[in-house]
């Protein structure tokens, strides 16, 4: 219990969604859009992220999510922890594509080894219980900083809204709707950030 299959990002514009994902990532039936016009702005309090293998890969989804409409946030680097980039989909949703290396080992080639929603979080505390008591199990937890849950197909990660923000490169100011449904085996439920599931 407690799996992640997809994630639906609510936009104004389904087709030019449709058309940027396609074009950027390619994640099939992973990652979907429907029609909203509810009311949001600035940061919307989550990130979604690519893991990929190696620099080279970084960089060529980088480009074509820039080359298909993205705006860029932070330029893709070497860091402390590997390498990567911020994304902002021109539906206002932010993409982190990172790798853990920080060499390459061969040509680029468009392999995501996962998908991960980092949700950004008033207490990450209350919120790891709030999925604990809803069947999710713990895959790595440190303290009240960082929670990963095992959700399968698409990582949960729970962080403080103001470091998600942070890390992400953008303000962590936002208000409205997250613009964003989980789609899992959990049930019908909306955790104590307002992250729905259905």
């Amino acid at each position: 219990m407690g799996t992640i299959e997809s994630v639906t990002i609510e936009v104004a514009d389904t087709a030019a969604a449709e058309a940027f994902y396609t074009a950027a990532f390619g994640l099939g039936g992973r990652v979907r859009v429907r029609a909203s016009q509810s009311p949001t702005s600035g940061f919307r309090g989550f990130t979604m992220s690519l893991v990929v293998p190696q620099p080279a890969t970084v960089n060529a989804f980088i480009d074509s999510a820039v080359d298909a409409g993205a705006t860029e946030v932070k330029p893709a680097a070497k860091s402390l922890w590997g390498y990567g980039g911020v994304v902002q989909a021109p539906d206002g949703t932010i993409w982190t594509v990172a790798s853990s290396s920080k060499k390459d080992t061969g040509p680029a080639a468009r392999e995501v080894e996962a998908i991960v929603l980092q949700l950004g979080v008033t207490d990450v505390a209350a919120s790891k219980q709030f999925y604990l008591d809803h069947g999710l199990t713990v895959a790595k937890s440190f303290g009240s900083r960082y929670v990963e849950l095992d959700t399968g197909p698409i990582r949960l990660t729970l962080t403080k809204r103001g470091s998600l923000a942070k890390t992400a490169g953008v303000s962590p100011d936002g208000t409205g709707s997250h613009r964003l449904l989980i789609g899992g085996d959990a049930g019908a439920l909306t955790d104590p950030d307002g992250f729905a599931w259905e």
